[in-house]
């Protein structure tokens, strides 16, 4: 045989469909689906011969042609706040970053979906790594799946400890579309993880064809990475604006949340506030403005300093003057706590170990980006 022919199906990743469709494949019932993704999204079985409710003939089938193979644990990190991030292999020298934040009774894992990122929003350390590849839906799925294990989520009576999903780690969630659908939808399937569409969001910083196609495949969460109240400023900040300016891309996300079919439903504007960039009075008066029909609500980020940004935090006093400006006129209106920095875990500082097909990372490394105050 040749290793095309004896290379195995890697069972993490596939949807429950697509596991049906795999079982007929193999002359046996599609039933049998929905039984193996139990074993592995919800008791967290990677052995064939754990899954007792499975034939032994069929068992045996599947360690011949198939595995289950979650994504190799390179580090583990806890902060002192309660965050816990892991690097992840990722292939060819790469490595991807996934981190847990705890608050309360809810837990929220931070996921990736792309070895480094195509985009270059230059207040992301992320982006400053270049870019390598997607992930794969069993990498992305395999960032649950690790993190649920880490806590003994997958015992019988283990610990809920992740109740949330973000798509807001390395890459952009939309260049990767098929993969990350794929995954998102495991995610709420009530045979795996069972997490509510509420909780599984997605964050993208505007891939406007590809969010006018998300509707059609499934309706979970939609966060939009704005970060600037006009064209002018956002063109600086996220590159992408300049082929999808902000109008196209807010129409885009109202129509999606227009299709959702349970109403109320409210969009998610991320808003990184950077000193003196786009943190001044008029520029919440320009975003309040700009919002002032849409059903959203806002989350500003403090920004998270790292080597070669060329930018600051906000200030307390800034941050808070924003804030009312926006509360004052109606906003819902949240702080995102910066959590992790001890470990460069916080929103914006992952970077994981990409490497880079585009040579940006070294771009960068030659020559640091100057700071630049916008108007």
């Amino acid at each position: 045989m040749t290793p095309a022919q004896t290379e195995k199906t890697n069972l993490l990743g596939l949807s429950v469909e697509k596991l049906a469709a795999f079982f007929e494949t193999l002359g046996e019932k599609r039933f049998r689906a929905v039984q193996v993704v139990k074993w592995i999204h919800q008791n967290g079985v990677n052995d064939f011969a754990e899954m007792t409710n499975v034939s032994k003939n069929l068992r045996r089938k599947l360690t011949e042609v198939a595995e289950i193979r979650a994504p190799e644990v390179l580090g583990q990190w806890d902060s002192a706040d309660g965050t816990r991030k892991w690097l992840i292999r990722a292939g060819s020298g790469s490595a991807i970053e996934t981190v847990f934040i705890p608050d309360g009774d809810r837990g929220t894992l931070c996921v990736s979906s792309q070895v480094g990122c195509s985009l270059d929003c230059s207040f992301c350390a992320t982006g400053k790594q270049g870019f390598n590849r997607d992930l794969s839906a069993a990498e992305i799925i395999g960032q649950v799946w690790l993190a649920c294990q880490s806590f003994g989520q997958l015992q019988p009576k283990g610990p809920r400890k992740v109740t949330n999903v973000v798509m807001m780690g390395m890459g952009e969630p939309l260049l990767n579309f098929d993969n990350v659908v794929d995954a998102m939808n495991l995610m709420m399937e009530d045979n795996a993880y069972g997490i509510s569409k509420r909780r599984v969001t997605l964050s993208t910083s505007g891939v406007v064809p590809a969010l006018d196609r998300l509707a059609d495949v499934t309706d979970v969460s939609l966060a939009i990475s704005l970060h600037a109240p006009t064209d002018a400023l956002r063109d600086t900040l996220v590159p992408i604006n300049k082929k999808y300016p902000i109008a196209t891309l807010l129409d885009s996300a109202k129509r999606y949340i227009e299709r959702m079919p349970d109403t109320h439903r409210k969009m998610t504007i991320e808003y990184t506030l950077i000193r003196e960039v786009n943190d001044r009075p008029e520029h919440a008066q320009q975003l309040a403005e700009l919002l002032r029909d849409i059903p959203v609500k806002i989350n500003l980020i403090p920004f998270n300093p790292f080597e070669l940004s060329g930018y600051q935090r906000v200030s307390n006093n800034a941050l808070r003057r924003f804030q009312q400006i926006l509360l004052d006129k109606g906003f819902t209106v949240t702080v995102r706590t910066t959590r992790g920095d001890d470990i460069d875990a916080a929103c914006g500082q992952l970077a994981g170990s990409v490497n880079d097909r585009t040579r940006r990372a070294e771009r960068y490394r030659d020559a640091e980006r100057p700071v630049r105050l916008l108007g």
